[in-house]
């Protein structure tokens, strides 16, 4: 194929004909592909270069506007413009100004940062959007939905997304929902015959897929000829304009509220300054009730939530789990309860077969564990069944392969979609497959023994596939109908759950004989040697087979009911599907953490309790025996028929819910579900295909699988696993208690500060001047400084904090906590100790240093003002009084400065002391703490600065009261923590219970 120039090549050509009136051999020359190997990884990198990726025009954009709008329309930025307009109706146009400064300063950092985030969820949702199975360079790969190029070979099947205009080559039972395109109600059946009208309708191009429309049957593959805005969804798309909408998150909805809620506190606290002061309006009071208003409000909360919020989406991404809805960061820290499948999230999806067993045959067993290679031979057990004891086993060759056996390879490759092929160029040596991993296990037996797909197709055998019933996970089976050509003979395969396929067959193949099934006969064998493999953690596959002469027009009007009648039973394939190494250690940690864990999968129960009992859900000590003799609280393993069964009120009379579920369908997914939230549990759901979508939405954290996820899955899902991995929930759930206890943190310090604020300056109205007017301990900027540059950038430290290591011991926290009991009492009582800390200090410079003269007009003026009424004002005096007013205020400022810093230290841990932090494990902190030391130091003696624009003025000795004070405030931290420490019941109360409880027989009596 090679490179091509984008001069010889149009990517989106305008052929004379439309695709559908195309040969697909035209078609492919047309896009320069191949329909075995696709595009080289190269060529499509070139195209994707070339041409652009494939969405639509203005897809994904943030919406500025609306982030702009949100940064206006808030708590913070009323207050702060209220303020303004006051200080410039009294004319102070200094501190007018610099309120409008910092009033448009904040927006704009707010609305960056805001925006940024926005753009970062962005791209994650595109990662987790939908993705396409395309064949390219001889494999087939998962890729983004908006890196396909034309000339991808795209493969789907029922579930999934179709993610560009294409030209089907091959189907089988394609039924595709285009009712967005069309209108159509029900699924177009898709063919791949050319369509000689060339005006032919949209919804009658039954041999083209179209992007966005859904699968809802069957399966295929086709060649991509129109992606992005040259799509049919495109040419809707010119037309409509597309904008993003935002969604709040609960956490976020509550802050707003409670933000609003500051804001009438504020209102309440300014009525109460004019009320003390006699409802004297002038200058002087309206910038105390400025004040009063502005130290309500923690201005930096919002920003820092965003960050913070925005942080832990990227660090999921890191490790693999892609969130779609913020919500879920939120969710997660709740989760109660988890219900996952087996198969590629707690096991490693690599099915290896290693068993079979065919009646009045024996055991079989099948060496070879190096993946898809079919390098290893298949022996037949010795009399003794002992698989193990190899010198008795006999090899099997295609000279000494019984009937039974052939006829049970021809099953497990013919019925079957995968396929297996060595690779090409680097990986020369390497096998892959293309398909399900079950069915390239089988297909992998199929090649050991000699009998391929490749080689059932050519001759002498030429078997020809005629009709496929894919997979229901309803019926739990899938059939195959087959034309062998050199007999013209009908050979129907059908492979599945035993339960399923035994309920289809009424005969059984006895060496190169049938004889009629005698189930009472015939089961407890069978289910004797299915019990043997399932113990052994195997999934267990049945096959069957018959053998018709019919028609080619009466096997096409078949029907499945028809096609899976009469069936001859052949035997048994076990398969086994290793656990990951990593799912036990994450499944104990779950279980540390208060976090139960259940298994609902389509797998027979004793593989399921096998593979449970091997990684830690089911205890140790657990068996069929010890279970039957009611040794535990409940019936731990089950079912779907048996739970199913169940009534909701038995349901909810049971002990304790199945820690297993077998022979899982997508409706008891949704009733477990249920049975969970009936006992006030939180829950996260994984699923994959089209059918989990119900469970996930209905699910508290809903995850789909990123790998073999369907796209509807990935669309109903909060979050998506890029790895397909248990660890990785088990990780997330430790990221979202990590996000949670950081925004307790960076609260608690943010709200500590504002109760300081509040008390310093409510108290502070006892201090009355010559004018009967309350004189301020801190100025509006002053606190506008604390609020915007001491406190933000700590609390944005804390939002970053690494977890601490028990943070996977204690319980789940209860739905939408977030200002606990002991978070409202320390912040009263640290802002108590700190407001507190700071009038003293105040009223030591006025009283105890100074001549305790209050003076007049000094929350204004650096050196008063006489009024007329007070014809005795002395203006020497007056400046002296001011001067201690304004040094006073500098102290404060100081001290609330100073303690807020290092109180971000406090706020690491709510109970263990200062001492037992490293102090450079969080270097944003640290420096975040070092820069506030630095930056507020200027303010206090850069002339003009620091008299006209923070009211207060340069101090010298007052700098050891400042050093007191933060020594005498640890002090009452750290002997308050000791007491929370010696009294409250400690936070790591599940350490070790959840072992304790799973792993000992005693916790079931």
């Amino acid at each position: 194929m090679g490179f091509f120039k984008k001069k010889s090549f149009s990517m989106h050509p305008d052929p004379p004909t439309p695709y559908h009136t195309l040969p697909v051999s035209q078609v492919s020359i047309h896009t320069k592909t191949d329909i075995d190997d696709g595009l080289t990884p190269q060529e499509a990198v070139q195209r994707l270069g070339l041409y652009g990726f494939n969405e639509l025009s203005g897809q994904g954009n943030v919406s500025v506007f609306a982030v702009l709008y949100r940064q206006i329309v808030n708590a913070l930025t009323l207050v702060l413009v209220i303020a303004m307009i006051i200080s410039f109706v009294f004319k102070d146009y200094v501190e007018g100004g610099v309120i409008a400064l910092v009033a448009v300063t904040n927006t704009i950092i707010g609305f960056s940062q805001e925006y940024s985030a926005e753009r970062t969820m962005e791209s994650l949702r595109r990662m987790a959007s939908p993705t396409t199975r395309v064949i390219r360079g001889d494999s087939l790969i998962s890729v983004p939905t908006r890196d396909i190029v034309v000339g991808d070979i795209m493969v789907f099947e029922e579930g999934d997304v179709i993610g560009a205009d294409g030209r089907l080559f091959e189907v089988f039972n394609l039924e595709v929902d285009e009712a967005l395109l069309t209108g159509e109600s029900l699924p177009v059946a898709k063919s791949v015959d050319v369509i000689q009208e060339h005006d032919k309708p949209l919804g009658d191009r039954i041999n083209m897929i179209f992007s966005s429309t859904i699968v809802t049957k069957g399966r295929g593959k086709g060649i991509a000829v129109n992606t992005g805005m040259k799509t049919e969804i495109g040419k809707i798309a010119k037309t409509l304009a597309s904008s993003s909408v935002v969604t709040r998150t609960p956490l976020q909805k509550k802050l707003e509220i409670f933000a609003y809620a500051l804001f009438g506190l504020a209102i309440i606290l300014a009525i109460i300054v004019f009320g003390v002061n006699k409802w004297k309006v002038n200058d002087e009071v309206a910038i105390y009730a400025i004040s009063i208003g502005i130290s309500v409000i923690p201005e930096g909360l919002v920003a820092v939530i965003t960050l913070t919020m925005a942080f832990g989406v990227r660090q999921m991404a890191k490790n693999y789990a892609i969130v779609r809805k913020l919500n879920a960061l939120e969710a997660l820290g709740s989760v109660t309860n988890i219900c996952s499948d087996k198969t590629g999230t707690l096991t490693q999806s690599k099915m290896i077969a290693t068993d079979a067993w065919i009646p009045g045959d024996g055991s079989y067993r099948i060496s070879g564990r190096n993946g898809f290679s079919p390098e290893g031979d298949i022996y037949r057990c010795g009399t003794s069944g002992a698989s193990e004891i190899e010198v008795e086993d006999e090899k099997v060759t295609p000279d000494n392969m019984g009937y039974a056996f052939t006829r049970l390879v021809q099953a497990s490759a013919l019925c079957n979609m995968a396929v297996i092929k060595k690779g090409k160029g680097e990986s020369n040596d390497e096998w892959h497959a293309i398909g399900d991993p079950t069915e390239s296990a089988l297909q992998v037996f199929a090649h050991k023994a000699g009998l391929p797909k490749p080689v059932l197709t050519a001759e002498p055998f030429k078997f020809e596939l005629v009709q496929e019933y894919a997979f229901d996970t309803e019926l739990k089976r899938m059939s195959v109908v087959c034309k062998e050509k050199s007999t013209d003979a009908y050979y129907v395969f059908l492979k599945g759950a035993t339960e399923s396929v035994l309920n289809q067959c009424t005969r059984i193949q006895l060496g190169e004989n049938e004889a009629n099934l005698d189930r009472e006969k015939f089961e407890p064998e069978l289910y004797s040697e299915l019990e043997k493999l399932a113990n052994k953690g195997m999934r267990v596959l049945s096959l069957a087979y018959r053998r018709v002469i019919k028609t080619d027009v009466e096997i096409l009007k078949w029907t499945r009911e028809k096609a899976d009648a009469d069936m001859i039973f052949l035997g048994l394939v076990g398969i086994y599907d290793p656990p990951r190494p990593e799912s036990k250690a994450a499944i104990q940690k779950c279980f540390g953490a208060g976090i139960e864990v259940h298994m609902l999968t389509g797998d027979h129960p004793a593989t399921a309790a096998a593979i449970a009992k091997e990684i830690g859900i089911l205890p140790l000590l657990w068996s069929p025996e010890l279970e039957h003799e009611g040794k535990f609280n409940s019936q731990l393993v089950m079912t779907a028929a048996q739970f199913d069964a169940l009534s909701d009120e038995e349901v909810d009379k049971l002990r304790e819910l199945p820690k297993v579920i077998a022979r899982c369908s997508p409706d008891t997914k949704v009733k477990m579900i249920d049975a969970l939230h009936r006992r006030n549990k939180y829950v996260a759901m994984t699923g994959d295909g089209v059918n989990d979508s119900p469970s996930l939405k209905k699910a508290d954290v809903g995850i789909a699988m990123g790998l073999g996820g369907s796209d509807v899955a990935k669309q109903a899902s909060d979050i998506v696993l890029s790895d397909d991995n248990f660890a990785t929930i088990v990780n997330a759930i430790s990221e979202g208690r990590r996000i949670f206890s950081n925004i307790q943190k960076f609260i608690l310090h943010l709200l500590s500060g504002n109760a300081a604020e509040i008390i310093t300056l409510i108290i502070g109205l006892s201090f009355i001047d010559q004018d009967g007017i309350s004189i301020n301990p801190m100025s509006p900027l002053q606190i506008l400084f604390l609020n915007m540059v001491t406190s933000s950038p700590p609390a944005m430290g804390l939002g970053v904090e690494r977890a601490s290591k028990d943070i996977m011991k204690y319980p789940p926290r209860s739905k939408g906590e977030l200002f606990s009991w002991e978070i409202i009492f320390d912040m009263i009582y640290y802002g108590i100790v700190l407001g507190g800390l700071s009038l003293v200090n105040f009223v030591i410079v006025i009283y105890a240093v100074g001549n305790g003269d209050l003076g007049q007009n000094c929350n204004s003026s650096p050196t008063g003002v006489c009024t007329p009424n007070n014809p005795t004002c002395n203006p020497a005096a007056l400046e002296i009084a001011c001067d201690q007013i304004y040094r006073a205020r500098a102290t404060t400022f100081a001290t609330f400065t100073f303690i807020l810093l290092i109180h971000a230290y406090n706020c690491r841990s709510l109970r263990d002391p200062i001492w037992t932090m490293k102090l450079y494990d969080n270097k944003i902190l640290l420096w975040s703490v070092f820069g506030g030391l630095l930056t507020a130091i200027p303010t206090f003696y850069i002339p003009g600065l620091n008299s006209k624009v923070f009211k207060q003025l340069g101090i010298g000795y007052e700098w050891g009261l400042i050093i007191g004070a933060v020594i005498i405030f640890e002090i009452f931290v750290e002997v308050y923590k000791f007491f929370k420490r010696k009294y409250l019941k400690p936070l790591e109360i599940l350490e070790g219970e959840g072992f304790k409880r799973q792993y000992s027989l005693n916790e079931y009596p």
